[in-house]
């Protein structure tokens, strides 16, 4: 389903539409552990940890990643 499929959101102002982002969001995160998480993720996560315990130096620094972000745009 998508937000264009019922009529009635397309009425709604943006202040009642972020209300209704908020409250539908609410909702996922208090069905969170109905969400089941791909196995490939899992395998990733555990790879990233392994990796941040081996060489824990080797991360960015938040300055670090927002200088590397801004040379991208």
């Amino acid at each position: 389903m998508r937000a264009l499929d019922i009529p009635q959101i397309e009425k709604l102002s943006i202040p009642e539409k972020i209300l209704l982002v908020e409250d539908l969001w609410d909702k996922i995160i208090a069905d969170e552990y109905d969400i089941s998480v791909p196995q490939s993720h899992k395998k990733e996560l555990s790879k990233r940890l392994r990796k941040h315990k081996t060489t824990p130096g080797s991360l960015l620094s938040l300055k670090e990643l927002k200088t590397r972000i801004e040379k991208r745009k």
